[in-house]
C-alpha cells in the first residue's frame, strides 16, 4: 500500500523538475541525432538504445510529442521546431489510421500540442498553421469513431483485436473524440447519416466504466473495488458482454498495470473536460449529473486500487497478479524493487498513474470535498517524488531514454533482458518517457501558476 506523504509540496520537487528536464532534453537530442527511422517508430529500449517492436504504429506521437513537451517546460526553440517539423513530415498517415485505437495517443500528443501552444500564446498564431492542426485533430477523431461496435448497452470504440475487443487503454484516445466534436467536426456515415462524436465518446467511457472497471460487486471471484480488466469481449451477434480477458498482463481476472493507469488518467481528464460542455450537450445522453457519477465513480475506484495494491514508494509491479510475486515476501510493504529476480515493476504506469491522482485531487478540491481530494493530489505527489529520481530517473549520458524500469510485454517476453538477470529492468518506453514528461510539465505549471495544462486547452475559448 502507498505510504501517502502529506507533507509533500508541489515546490519540494522543483529541483527534480530542473534535473528532469535538464537530462530530458539529453535524451531526446539522442534519440534524433542516433536513430535509425528507417527502420520504424522508436517503442522502447534494449541496452539503452531505442528499437522497434509492436503491433501498431502506436508510440511515434510521443516521440515528437516530447519534443513540444520539451519547448513548452523549458522555451528551447530547437525543440519546438524540431517537434513542428517532424508532425508535418512524418504524422500525416496516423490521422488516417484506420487500423488502431491510439490516435488519442498519436495526434493530440502532436497536432493537438502544437495548437494548445498557439491557443496560450506560446507561439505565434498563424492562420494557415492552425487551420492545418484543428483538420488533422477533426479527422483523426472522425477516423478513431469509426471503429464502432454496438452493444446491447451502447457501444464501444474497438481495439485493433477486432470488434468484439474493449481495451481499457482506449479511454485516452477519447481525447481524440471530443476534440473533434469541440472543433464543429460533422462525423458522417452511409447515407450521409449524421454521428454524435460526443455521443460516441461518452457511450465508450461509459462501457469502460462499465465494463473494464470493477466494483466489488460480484461480477466474478476476483471482483475487487477498482481493479481493472485489460480488454473486455463481447458477442458481436447479440452484443452481450462475455468475459474479462488480458493482452499484456498476466490473466483476465488478474490487474495488468499500465491498463489501470490508463484508467486512472483518462477518467479524470474526460471529467475536467466536461466542464466546457453545456449542459444541453450532456441532457440527451443522461445529463450532466448522470455523467458525471459513473466517471468519478471510475476514477475513484481505480485510484483507490493503485493505492491499495502498489508498494509504499507509489511504482506497482507489472501486474497485481503476476505469478511470482509470494516470492518477494511482504512487497507491498515495502519499496518497489526493480532489481528482484522474480517479477518486473513498471514506472510507465507511476508516470501516466501519477497524473490522473493528481487532476483527481484537484477535481474533489475543486467540488469542495477536500479531505478526498488531498488524498489523492498527495498521492500524485508521492509517485513523482520516487519516479523522479534514480534509481528510475536516468543519469547515464549514453542510455536514451529517461524513465527506467518501464515493462512493454511481459507475457510475450519482448523486454530486453540484461545478461546475468532473470528479469527485464533497466529500460525505458516512449509512451513511459512521453507520461512523464507531461506528468513533470503539469507539475511545472502548477508550481509556476501557469496556465492549468489540459488536452483542450487547444480549443478557441
Amino acid at each position: 500500500m502507498i505510504r501517502i506523504n502529506y507533507k509533500l509540496k508541489p515546490t519540494d520537487l522543483s529541483d527534480k523538475l530542473k534535473r528532469f528536464w535538464e537530462l530530458s532534453g539529453e535524451k531526446i537530442s539522442l534519440i534524433e541525432q542516433n536513430y535509425d527511422a528507417t527502420k520504424g517508430s522508436p517503442v522502447f529500449t534494449a541496452d539503452g538504445k531505442y528499437t522497434t517492436r509492436g503491433w501498431t504504429e502506436w508510440t511515434q506521437g510521443f516521440q515528437f510529442g516530447s519534443a513540444i513537451l520539451q519547448f513548452d517546460a523549458t522555451g528551447d526553440n530547437s525543440f519546438l521546431e524540431m517537434g513542428r517539423q517532424k508532425t508535418i513530415e512524418v504524422m500525416a498517415p496516423h490521422i488516417s489510421h484506420i487500423g488502431v485505437h491510439d490516435h488519442g495517443f498519436n495526434n493530440v500528443s502532436t497536432y493537438g500540442n502544437l495548437l494548445r501552444l498557439m491557443q496560450e500564446s506560446k507561439i505565434e498564431t498563424n492562420k494557415w498553421e492552425k487551420n492545418f492542426y484543428e483538420l488533422a485533430l477533426k479527422i483523426s477523431g472522425a477516423v478513431q469513431a469509426s471503429r464502432w461496435t454496438n452493444i446491447k448497452t451502447g457501444g464501444f470504440i474497438h481495439s485493433f483485436n477486432g470488434a468484439h475487443s474493449l481495451f481499457v487503454d482506449t479511454i485516452r484516445s477519447c481525447r481524440a473524440l471530443m476534440l473533434s466534436h469541440k472543433l464543429g467536426h460533422v462525423f458522417q456515415g452511409e447515407g450521409d447519416v449524421k454521428i454524435s462524436l460526443l455521443e460516441r465518446a461518452l457511450a465508450h467511457i461509459k462501457a469502460t466504466a462499465d465494463y473494464s472497471v470493477f466494483y466489488g460487486e460480484g461480477r466474478d471471484s476476483y471482483d475487487i473495488w477498482g481493479r481493472t480488466a485489460h480488454e473486455s469481449i463481447f458477442n458481436t451477434k447479440d452484443g452481450n458482454f462475455r468475459c474479462p480477458n488480458s493482452q499484456q498482463g498476466y490473466t483476465g481476472f488478474t490487474t495488468w498495470t499500465r491498463g489501470l493507469a490508463w484508467a486512472i488518467c483518462g477518467f479524470p481528464e474526460e471529467l475536467e473536460f466536461l466542464s466546457i460542455l453545456s449542459d444541453e450537450e450532456l441532457e440527451p445522453y443522461g445529463g450532466r449529473a448522470v455523467i458525471e457519477n459513473y466517471m468519478l465513480r471510475a476514477a475513484r475506484a481505480t485510484c483507490d486500487f493503485y493505492i491499495e495494491y502498489t508498494p509504499i514508494d507509489g511504482v506497482p509491479y507489472w501486474d497485481t497478479g503476476a505469478p511470482n510475486l509470494h516470492k518477494l515476501g511482504d512487497y507491498l510493504n515495502q519499496p518497489a524493487n526493480p532489481f528482484n529476480d522474480y517479477e518486473p515493476v513498471d514506472s510507465s504506469a507511476a508516470a501516466i498513474a501519477a497524473q490522473g491522482l493528481l487532476r483527481l485531487g484537484r477535481y474533489l478540491i475543486n467540488k469542495g470535498e477536500v479531505e478526498a481530494g488531498e488524498k489523492y493530489w498527495q498521492t500524485g505527489l508521492t509517485v513523482l517524488d520516487t519516479i523522479f529520481q534514480e534509481p528510475y530517473l536516468s543519469t547515464n549520458p549514453d542510455h536514451q531514454g529517461i524513465l527506467l524500469h518501464s515493462i512493454y510485454h511481459q507475457p510475450n517476453g519482448w523486454d530486453y533482458v540484461p545478461e546475468g538477470s532473470k528479469i527485464a529492468f533497466g529500460e525505458s518506453s516512449m509512451w513511459g518517457d512521453y507520461h512523464a514528461r507531461e506528468v513533470a510539465l503539469y507539475l511545472q505549471k502548477i508550481i509556476d501558476n501557469d496556465i492549468y495544462y489540459t488536452f483542450y486547452n487547444c480549443l478557441d475559448r
